[in-house]
């Protein structure tokens, strides 16, 4: 993500929104697929960490994260923690192949262009070791927009997010769908999908 003013909102609202984080305590089903689908001792890239509640629960789980965001104000919240990498970078950091057991793209990438996803989306396939497992949660709908406080969002139908992963070589698995108050107070519908590289 290079969005000046998106990044900008999140630089600005970091202990904010890592406060929203920590309120919801509740634990989240995917994650916990996601950890209990991943080998022991497993390397995953949590893709747009944030404050880095993820990071910290699946090492926890004994898993070695990278945890990588675009906002050195979210990069500093990361726990430390002897299994967590924090790392500042943006999609267009993401290199390398055959690197991780598992991506956790968690509400991260809404925030690229919809130009652009197939080409983080083919880099992230790269970055995955054959076989190993994606997680990718967007906003659901169409366009693309700004949201009351300024971050530009992609929306992705079912379909439409499904075609793209498997354009990208991933194979799909499951998908899930729901409905949340994000950091702008605004309900929204959401769609999570599990695939394989």
């Amino acid at each position: 993500m290079s969005d000046p003013e998106t990044l900008g909102v999140y630089a600005k609202k970091a202990e904010e929104y890592a406060g929203l984080v920590k309120k919801s305590a509740k634990k989240d089903p995917l994650q916990a697929k996601f950890i209990q689908a991943l080998p022991e001792g497993a390397h995953v890239l949590d893709l747009g960490c944030g404050p880095g509640k993820s990071a910290g629960i699946m090492a926890q789980a004994g898993l070695s994260v990278t945890a990588m965001d675009a906002v050195p104000e979210m990069i500093a919240l990361v726990p430390e923690h002897a299994l967590i990498t924090p790392v500042l970078g943006t999609f267009d950091d993401i290199a390398g192949t055959g690197l991780y057991d598992g991506i956790w793209a968690n509400f991260s990438l809404l925030h690229a262009k919809r130009t652009d996803l197939p080409r983080h989306l083919k880099a992230l396939h790269n970055a995955l070791k054959p076989g190993g497992l994606f997680h990718i949660a967007l906003k659901s709908g169409e366009n693309s927009k700004r949201d009351r406080l300024g971050r530009y969002y992609t929306y992705y139908t079912q379909a439409d997010l499904t075609d793209l992963l498997t354009a990208a070589g991933f194979v799909v698995d499951s998908c899930t769908t729901g409905r949340d108050v994000g950091l702008d107070g605004t309900p929204a519908d959401w769609i999570a999908l599990h695939a394989y590289g």
